[in-house]
């Protein structure tokens, strides 16, 4: 190639476009700019948004950009969520969040790794992206603040139910150091009282001080719950677009309230998806195969969706099997596995639930109700 055509190149491509990476840590952000032949790098404190734009300003005029270049930018998904891209976006910069676990990595057993070298990295795939390789790695669909924030609500019952099991778990194990057997209820504070230990005698005081300190961080845990699931109510009640879909689920049997509302608001109720693979894929229910020259095997699911949806989704499986017998799903599911062993089985409700989960998509979108499926309103 000759110097006047590496001119050309040159002026037609380094004025077009802005690129910047952002390695982000708790105390620093490193900046990687580049115009798709030079690069530069800095670092800022860590939300310091002046600093940042500062930066952008400087990096246009280092490589002779003008203000109204197109500016493009990518992050890792990670703690803090969304919220730079919806600041990049409102800045007018065209922002990406990306799959960390997507990310291409070297396969040397031993490699460098810096942020210096992370933020270089993640520059050089942003270029190759916007630049046609759409397929290089994963990226995040955005929700809006009010999407992200429903979610909130359920996410907090599912903590403190852990957090309410590990009390009741703790009280009763205090309990059986001493002999007794005692459930956490409504009546336990009554039936405390009454207990004695296997000689007669009453509980030792600083025990009986800590199960009573326990029950009280349990009630507090139960007052809390009571308040979201009413507020959960309200919501459900609202009569909006994504409660009708909750509503809706909740007609087929096999589907009860939890399920339902978390297939809705983690995932169909904000979720666009255009065919089935998508549906499939973000929900890492898909298989992944290994087919390379004279090995082949099946590494299972991708796992790389929703959890919460992946979770349930086995759950509404089983369920819909017990449930709905007569559906062509669950007659596919016995003819397969039904006769098979324990984990053939566990093998198969994957499957199942794949296949389910896409039924209820085209449920929920275009009115198709599953072939074989009873309506509790029918019923």
């Amino acid at each position: 190639m000759t110097h006047a055509q590496m001119i050309q190149i040159d002026n037609s491509t380094k004025n077009d476009r802005l690129y910047i990476a952002f390695d982000l840590s708790n105390a620093k952000w490193k900046l990687a700019f580049g115009n798709g032949i030079k690069k530069r790098q800095k670092t800022i404190p860590a939300g310091d948004l002046p600093g940042l734009m500062e930066e952008i300003a400087k990096a246009k005029h280092r490589f002779k950009m003008g203000d109204d270049v197109q500016i493009y930018s990518c992050y890792e998904a990670g703690r803090d969520g969304f919220w730079i891209h919806r600041f990049l976006e409102s800045e007018g910069i065209h922002s990406v969040v990306v799959d960390s676990s997507s990310i291409e990595v070297n396969r040397r057993f031993r490699r460098a790794k810096s942020d210096r070298i992370d933020a270089d990295k993640l520059l050089t795939m942003l270029i190759r992206y916007i630049n046609g390789e759409q397929k290089l790695w994963s990226v995040l669909h955005i929700p809006t603040v009010e999407q992200e924030d429903v979610r909130r609500l359920d996410r907090e019952i599912e903590r403190l139910k852990k957090e309410r099991t590990a009390h009741t778990n703790r009280i009763r194990s205090l309990l059986v150091l001493h002999g007794i057997q005692l459930g956490v209820g409504r009546s336990f504070l009554k039936k405390l009282e009454e207990v004695t230990q296997w000689n007669g005698e009453e509980l030792p005081q600083q025990v009986k001080k800590e199960i009573l300190r326990e029950y009280e961080r349990y009630g507090v845990i139960q007052d809390q719950l009571k308040v979201l699931e009413s507020e959960k109510k309200e919501i459900l009640a609202s009569g909006s677009r994504p409660a009708k879909k909750v509503l809706g689920l909740q007609n087929l049997k096999g589907i009860g309230p939890v399920s339902s509302w978390v297939l809705v608001y983690e995932y169909f109720g904000w979720r666009d998806f255009k065919n089935v693979k998508q549906v499939g894929g973000a929900s890492g229910l898909t298989p992944t195969p290994y087919d390379s020259g004279g090995s082949e095997k099946e590494q299972g699911i991708s796992k790389a969706g929703n959890r919460r949806v992946r979770s349930v989704m086995i759950e509404v499986a089983w369920y819909w099997v017990r449930y709905q017998p007569q559906s062509s799903l669950s007659r596919w599911f016995m003819e397969r596995f039904g006769t098979g062993g324990k984990r053939m089985r566990k093998i198969g409700i994957v499957a199942l639930a794949r296949k389910l989960l896409v039924a209820l998509w085209k449920y929920l979108e275009k009115g198709l109700v599953p072939e074989g499926a009873i309506l509790k309103n029918l019923v």
